[in-house]
């Protein structure tokens, strides 16, 4: 007797609520790299120790009191409930959003980075007042980029591939 073979691999679409499940999956994972490495630095780093990677390049241990590129980091503390709450809300409002429009790829991997990234720093300020980071870019040892972390550079990798779907929506 012949057995019918069946297809693993489906070629109807995902529904929007497996999809989601996908973005928040993306999100999470982001959190743990971003947590992961974070704990790491910390634990094999003193603070402002300088470990050399290239010649552009350095690993380093640092506290951002503020947001990107220390903004209000001397102030007198406010900024780090301001800075929670923003996170806090960004993530609940993309939340929606990505159970809204789960079927729209590169708007929910952008929007999933942009939530993992908020969420990596928010942890961080709940846990230790300040965000952890350690990635220092510079030119001749001299022009200091910003150190930033993982949960910044899913951001600006969230926030460019919101423009693109932007730029690409707006083309149609």
């Amino acid at each position: 007797m012949a057995t019918k073979k069946t297809n693993t691999f489906s070629s109807k679409p995902k529904s929007s609520g497996s999809l989601f499940g996908v973005w928040m999956g993306l999100a999470a994972i982001v959190i743990l790299l971003d947590q992961v490495t974070k704990i790491t630095i910390e634990k094999a780093f003193h603070y402002a120790e300088l470990y050399p990677v290239t010649s552009f390049f350095n690993l380093t241990l640092v506290y951002n009191k503020g947001a990107a590129f220390s903004f209000l980091a001397n102030e007198g503390g406010w900024q780090r409930y301001l800075f929670t709450a923003i996170g806090v809300i960004a993530s609940i409002v993309i939340t929606a959003l990505l159970k809204k429009h789960a079927t729209q790829k590169l708007f929910c991997w952008s929007l999933a980075l942009i939530m993992g990234g908020a969420i990596g720093n928010v942890i961080d300020r709940l846990l230790y007042g300040h965000v952890i980071d350690f990635l220092d870019f510079h030119y001749k040892d001299t022009y200091h980029f910003a150190a930033f972390n993982l949960a910044d550079s899913a951001i600006c990798l969230g926030a460019a591939l919101f423009i693109l779907d932007e730029l690409r929506r707006v083309k149609k």
